[in-house]
Formats: C-alpha cells, structure tokens, sequence
C-alpha cells in the first residue's frame, strides 16, 4: 500500500515521501525581492522535520507582478545569488527545493496583510479585463504586448531559478492572481484569442506553461497551481480544472497543486477538513495526472487516508507547519514510521526515544511535548 512516508518520482527528481510544505507568502522583504534571513530561518527550520519538498513563496516574476512591496522576487540576475543561498540550505538537510513563480495581476499593489489598503506608493496593476477585485484598484486590460512580455517574464524567472538551485518549479494559477484571472469568465471579459471560450481563456496558462517547459531542463519537474473551482456561480469549474489539467499535461506539466477559490469576494467556500482534496481526486482521475494535496490538512491520519486512497500523490500543509514545525517528525511516530523517516542526526537522540515511548504506549494516549 502506498503510505505518507513512501517515496515518490517526478521526472528526476525523486521525493523521499508524499509531505511537502506550501508556499507561505512573508511579506518580509525589504523593496527589493530579495530572500532575507526570515526567509531562509521560516524554510529550513521546516525542511529539517524530514519533509521531502519545500516550496519558497510566491516570487514575483515583475515588479508589477508582486503583491505587496515586500515580495519576493526573481525579475532580475541580482536575485540569484540569494535565492541559491536558499535553496542550497533546503537541499543541505535533505529536502528538495522548489519555488512558486507568480504574478499578482489584479490583485497586486497592496501593503502585507497587517497593514491595510494599497501600497504606497502604488503602482498600475494589470489583468485580463479593466475588472476589478473588490476593493481593489481597477487594473489596465493587458495588450497582446503586455502578455508577451509577461510569458516572457516566467521564462526568464525560470531560468533564474534553475541557476539559483531550485528543483522544481511551480507556476501559480490560483487564488485569483493573474493565471488565475485570464481562466476565470468573472475576471476575463476579452473577446480576442486571449479570452472568450475556454479555448481562449485556457490560452494564457497553456503558452505561459508550453514556453516555460521549454526552457527549463528536462529532468526538471514542473508543476501548475490551480483553484480547481471560484465557488462563485458562472465562474471557473471543477470540470473545467480537469479538462486544463489535462492539456497541461499535453505540455509537459507534470502535477498539478489543486487548491480553490481567491477569485470573488462573493465565494461560498465549504471549510472543512480537507475541503478542497475532493477537486484534487477529480483532478488525479479525470486528467490522469499527480497532484498534490492542500486545504485543512492536519493529522497525520487524515494525510495518510488521502495517500492511500488514492485522492492525491503527496500533501502539502502550510498553517498546520506554522503552529508545528516538526509536523512530519510527529505524523512519522503518530503512524509508526520512524524507520522512512531521514532525521538530522543533531535531532536524532529526541526523536527516536520519542518514537520507541510511542510503540510502547496506549493509543490515543497523548505523547510527550518536546
């Protein structure tokens, strides 16, 4: 039976296990996207819990492309000495590391989320359509120009990331940022080849991924973040998902990170445990591709149901490692694997006594905090 701590292959690369942390936007560089000590303590701290995929945040593949002034970012040449020191720390304790490349469209030019309003100073924000997400500025519709150069702008990236070290790459088509924009009829308005029908809207993401693949190594295992629905009525499908993900796949994309919603402030989302693992499934079986896990996924019995039943290939958790660093540590001694789990050995004494106390108690009794 395929289990949480078995491992996995994409392309060349292989994971040592089905767990993988979520990009978790920081807001915490200074103006000039470049990854700072925040970024490389909040990542490896969290690669050392023998997980065996961790994707840095969001990095704006523009300036205009960031979602606040203090994004990362890999516009330029200057971002790949910074961003090599982040992935070499990752991969340092056994972790792959990955990077989601991304442009905010519309939704961009905001202060971090503790502060409020735009960003000061502001800049124009761009989109499929002039459709505003509420509250937001109105941004300018884009130009077959503007879309060149943006597609332009995540091959670039790209290569910048494989300088950097980084292993994988994910593209970022949710949550209603740009990719996301141009799938989505609420957002995409046009009635050029950039728009319109599913053909159209599908455009954008299908060129972006097409010209991305080809310009990164072919070991390299790419894969496209989608909202697999808006939860809006009239908005972008499940279905819809399935039929993207299948031509994603036509190109080269090898999984697809299945999450939901971000699009419409009028959304209706179901929280539940594992709310979103539902499109994931429907995804895996309609397209015939990997995918990976996101939404309220906490325990590790829960992660390892997903695993075996065949709903997902790997999990990804980003709140469940903020309140849990060790998350994958603990999920291996709460399943009783401590033997597939790769424990740094400055942490090993902790661990593996912790793992022969639990083979030894009750279940359900409560182990000891660390």
């Amino acid at each position: 039976m395929t289990d949480l701590f078995s491992p996995f292959a994409l392309r060349g690369v292989t994971f040592r296990n089905r767990i993988g942390v979520s990009p978790m936007c920081q807001y915490s560089c200074s103006e000039d996207g470049k990854p700072t000590d925040w970024h490389l303590a909040h990542l490896v701290s969290r690669a050392v819990s023998g997980v065996s995929l961790v994707i840095a945040e969001a990095s704006a593949v523009t300036p205009e492309g960031r979602i606040t002034p203090r994004d990362l970012g890999i516009w330029g040449d200057e971002h790949i000495r910074p961003h090599a020191r982040l992935a070499g720390a990752i991969a340092a304790v056994g972790a792959v590391p990955a990077i989601q490349l991304a442009h905010a469209g519309r939704k961009a030019s905001r202060r971090p989320p503790w502060e409020t309003g735009a960003a000061e100073p502001g800049w124009q924000t761009l989109g499929p359509s002039a459709v505003a997400f509420e509250g937001f500025a109105t941004p300018r519709a884009m130009s077959e120009e503007d879309i060149a150069a943006t597609i332009a702008a995540f091959v670039a990236a790209a290569r910048r990331s494989v300088q950097a070290g980084y292993r994988l790459i994910e593209l970022h088509g949710a949550h209603g940022y740009l990719m996301h924009s141009f799938l989505s009829p609420l957002s995409n308005r046009r009635n050029d080849r950039w728009g319109g029908d599913f053909e159209g809207r599908t455009r954008f993401a299908c060129e972006t991924a097409r010209a991305v693949r080809a310009a990164i190594p072919e070991d390299m295992p790419l894969v496209v973040r989608i909202s697999h629905t808006d939860w809006v009525e009239g908005g972008w499908t499940t279905e819809e998902s399935v039929e993207l993900a299948r031509r994603l796949k036509a190109l080269g994309v090898d999984a697809i990170d299945v999450s939901s919603g971000g699009l419409s402030a009028a959304q209706k989302v179901p929280l539940g445990p594992g709310y979103q693992v539902p499109g994931a499934a429907a995804v895996r079986s309609g397209a015939g591709i990997p995918v990976l896990a996101v939404g309220l996924i906490t325990e590790p019995e829960q992660a390892q149901a997903i695993i075996a039943e065949g709903k997902a290939d790997m999990v990804l958790l980003a709140r469940g490692f903020l309140r849990e660093p060790y998350w994958a540590m603990k999920a291996a001694v709460a399943l009783g694997r401590t033997d597939a789990l790769a424990i740094p050995p400055q942490y090993e004494r902790g661990w593996s006594s912790l793992g022969a106390m639990a083979m030894d108690r009750a279940v359900g009794e409560p182990l000891p905090a660390l």
